[in-house]
């Protein structure tokens, strides 16, 4: 019985192996296991792709930001001329708001000439302007007295935040307004997690329960109330991604989202997306970000808005163009008044706070985050010098701040005036409407700041630009540079020279030039500065004869002219022909004694860092003798006390004094006027586009409309305290005469024999077989730049703090 045990045992032993079975299971795992590493290495090479991105933008030039460009600051100090009414109006451009209690930057309270404001702050370009709330005393037509109404030190000068006047957009017309985080209104941000994302502080960028919270708030509400994707998801849709609504583009939203909250802080991430959310559209530029959507529509700072307006704002994020309150006003209140609950339910804000917002309207200012717009002539003139010294395309994306020379009040001031004027001079002259057109132009005296530029009748009418590209002769507005360059030469000319007002006949090819005056009167001998405040043109023919017409246009290229001019003897009485803009360089050096400086509309350009890029600098030369000038303004002030602009004279206030020069061309064609005050040089320009007659002079034309301004506005009078080396004298029969040393002493000139016209070409016959005319004989070369200034030069006020060539790549 045991044998056959052990041979079964025997063969059980020697059975062979079983056959191992396929494991499936196993295969699958290492094939998953296998291609989720692959996945993961894709994915991980596609987060450092990703990761790239993100940094690339996020670190980089995040926004194309649009090139702003703010008028003048209006500067506050005691003695500065201003009335009440001029400030207020000041106030209102930079759309301050009355309060009872001035408390908040931007509100004021007028009590008759005393004034509550609570500045706002701003940055210039040499540094910040803190807000301040001032005490300020008008009294007289001058600031009388500016006191700080906080209880610090009272300010000895003040500048009020300058006025947006223009952007210059990028291509794709986003508009922004970057504010900082540490900026943001706390009221604003606790609003749009409450709203949008109460899990901010702690998610890592994407949040499930936030998204389970929103599916059942919204279930609960039968709407969307509150949103799913976190602010960093939205960001990273807003700044990196399309709107497609796909899943592949809302897996990398979220997986960029990750990303995001790895690399950057929640400040920062708040911040950015503070800056790129859209929030609206006004009209082909979209409004970026809540700092403009909050001037847009409001016309407040996002630090000056309130609770009703804060809820208006963070209702817009869901869906900007269907809540768009000027197009939907009912839509954008319900949401409104939802986010104003949420407020409450998270601790924003108390019931009866969100119960009194609810009832405020929403508030809407109709002109608010837009550029004024207003001024499109001077815009036009800013244009040229930006794009001489910048490329376009950073105009259109660096951000830059480009602060001008503009004054709102001037300009203002000239804008209501010239459609006015002119429809009075039609009227007066039996014209149909519209016939006339006009041109102005308004800088100051000593830094050749362009204040104001009017290139037709109609304001804000962005057209042919007359001040700077209507290019007519001037007629006598030449007159004062003849008159400066014989005054130039004491030894033999002075303001009571005798000069001979006779006929003149000189040869011109196959005729002869033979001058007339205005009233065809011939007057024989006068008193230099009778002539010029007369403006007897064969007076002036012959000084400027006797001077030399070559002399007179290297006065003419020292005192700024640009264009090559023809040295002609038809020169003497305005055959050059220029712009307004060119004639108020010319006068401007007058006006300063001598002293040019080259017109700028531009003061500063910074970044959008605030850091300064190019700088304009106040480059003052003296280019004319500061005596001679003195006594070319001492007769341009005869000119409107006693001459053809009496009429001006006659309209002067007490203690005011002015100077200036009437202009009138062939045929009445062209009637101009170009004078100054003691801190203002303006030049207008009265005609008719298709250069027909008109039938007035300068002054029954163009000096009208000037007055009409110049009155309204404040002005310095000119200075009575004469430079050095002229003195005050009683000879030749006039009283308080200036004169250069002591040229007094000769009453007549050349000589004593009273006659300033010796060495003209001939006069009154032919000129003779095989000579050259009379119009020839002088026609000279002279250089296109400026000869150097006559001998002795004066000293500059100052050292030139660079060059400043605005005009001379303009008109050659």
């Amino acid at each position: 019985m045991a044998a056959p045990r052990r041979q079964s045992a025997s063969r059980a032993r020697k059975r062979p192996p079983p056959r191992k079975r396929f494991r499936l299971g196993g295969f699958l795992l290492l094939w998953a296991l296998l291609i989720a590493a692959g996945i993961g290495v894709a994915g991980l090479l596609y987060g450092v792709h990703l990761d790239r991105v993100i940094r690339g933008k996020f670190e980089g030039q995040r926004w194309a930001l649009p090139a702003r460009v703010f008028a003048r600051p209006l500067e506050l100090y005691a003695g500065r001329p201003l009335n009440p009414e001029q400030f207020q109006a000041e106030l209102d451009r930079l759309n301050y708001r009355q309060a009872a209690e001035p408390s908040s930057p931007g509100t004021y309270r007028r009590e008759g000439e005393r004034f509550l404001v609570h500045t706002r702050p701003f940055r210039f370009w040499d540094g910040q302007e803190p807000d301040r709330q001032l005490d300020i005393q008008l009294t007289d037509q001058r600031v009388a007295g500016l006191k700080d109404a906080g209880g610090g030190p009272d300010p000895a000068l003040v500048r009020l935040d300058a006025m947006l006047i223009a952007s210059i957009y990028p291509t794709h017309n986003e508009d922004r307004l970057l504010v900082r985080g540490k900026d943001l209104p706390e009221l604003l941000v606790k609003t749009l997690m409450a709203v949008e994302d109460r899990n901010f502080d702690r998610h890592v960028g994407v949040d499930p329960k936030g998204i389970l919270r929103a599916a059942f708030s919204n279930l609960q509400a039968g709407s969307v109330v509150e949103g799913a994707s976190t602010l960093t998801q939205q960001l990273v849709k807003n700044f990196y991604l399309n709107a497609d609504r796909t899943f592949e583009r809302k897996l990398k939203e979220a997986y960029m989202a990750l990303l995001l909250e790895r690399r950057y802080s929640k400040e920062e991430i708040l911040e950015a997306y503070a800056n790129e959310i859209y929030l609206g559209q006004d009209g082909s530029r979209a409004i970026h970000g809540f700092a403009l959507a909050s001037t847009f529509f409001f016309n407040k700072s996002l630090s000056e808005i309130g609770i009703p307006e804060t809820a208006l704002l963070i209702g817009l994020v869901q869906a900007p163009s269907s809540l768009d309150p000027r197009r939907h006003p009912q839509a954008a209140k319900t949401r409104r008044d939802l986010v104003l609950d949420l407020m409450v339910r998270d601790g924003v804000i108390l019931a009866e706070d969100a119960a009194r917002a609810k009832t405020a309207p929403l508030g809407l200012s109709e002109e608010g985050g837009r550029p004024v717009g207003e001024y499109p002539d001077f815009i036009s003139l800013v244009r040229r010098q930006l794009q001489r010294d910048y490329r376009d395309e950073d105009l259109r994306s660096e951000g830059l701040n480009i602060f001008t020379t503009l004054d709102p009040l001037v300009q203002s001031t000239v804008e209501r005036s010239l459609p006015v004027q002119l429809a009075a001079l039609e009227k007066s002259r039996g014209m149909k409407t519209g016939t006339l057109e006009t041109a102005a132009v308004v800088t100051s005296v000593d830094q050749g700041e362009v204040l104001a530029v009017a290139g037709g009748r109609k304001p804000g009418y962005a057209g042919f630009n007359r001040a700077l590209d209507t290019v007519r002769s001037i007629g006598s507005l030449v007159k004062p540079a003849v008159y400066l360059t014989a005054l130039s030469q004491p030894q033999r000319f002075t303001l009571t020279t005798s000069i001979q007002d006779t006929p003149v006949s000189l040869p011109d090819g196959d005729k002869r030039w033979e001058p007339k005056n205005y009233d065809r009167r011939v007057n024989g001998s006068v008193q230099l500065s009778d002539a010029l405040a007369r403006s007897l043109n064969l007076a002036t023919v012959n000084l400027g004869l006797g001077v030399g017409v070559k002399k007179v246009a290297e006065t003419l290229y020292q005192l700024g002219v640009q264009r090559k001019i023809r040295v002609v003897p038809s020169l003497l009485l305005g055959s050059v022909s220029m712009s307004p803009l060119e004639v108020a360089q010319m006068y401007q050096t007058i006006a300063a004694n001598g002293y040019r400086a080259p017109l700028r509309a531009i003061r500063e350009v910074v970044d959008a860092q605030g850091r300064p890029l190019n700088r304009y600098p106040l480059a003052v030369e003296a280019v004319v003798d500061p005596k001679a000038a003195y006594l070319t303004t001492w007769a341009l002030q005869r000119v409107v006390t006693n001459g053809t602009a009496r009429w001006l004279g006659e309209k002067l206030p007490e203690g005011m004094t002015m100077a200036g020069k009437t202009g009138t061309t062939d045929d009445m064609r062209d009637s101009w006027f170009a004078g100054f005050s003691g801190d203002k040089v303006a030049v207008v320009w009265v005609g008719r586009d298709d250069y027909q007659p008109m039938g007035l002079a300068g002054g029954t034309g163009a000096l009208r409309v000037w007055g009409d301004f110049m009155l309204a506005l404040p002005n310095e009078p000119l200075s009575e305290f004469p430079p050095d080396g002229v003195v005050i004298a009683n000879a030749c029969g006039r009283a308080n005469v200036p004169y250069i040393g002591d040229s007094a002493a000769r009453c007549g000139s050349n000589g004593g024999d009273g006659n300033a016209g010796a060495k003209r070409p001939s006069q009154g016959g032919g000129g003779g077989a095989g000579t050259k005319t009379a119009v020839q004989a002088v026609e000279e070369p002279v250089a296109e730049r400026e000869p150097p200034p006559p001998a002795p030069k004066p000293k500059p006020r100052q050292p030139a703090g660079g060059e400043n060539l605005f005009m001379s790549d303009f008109y050659n």
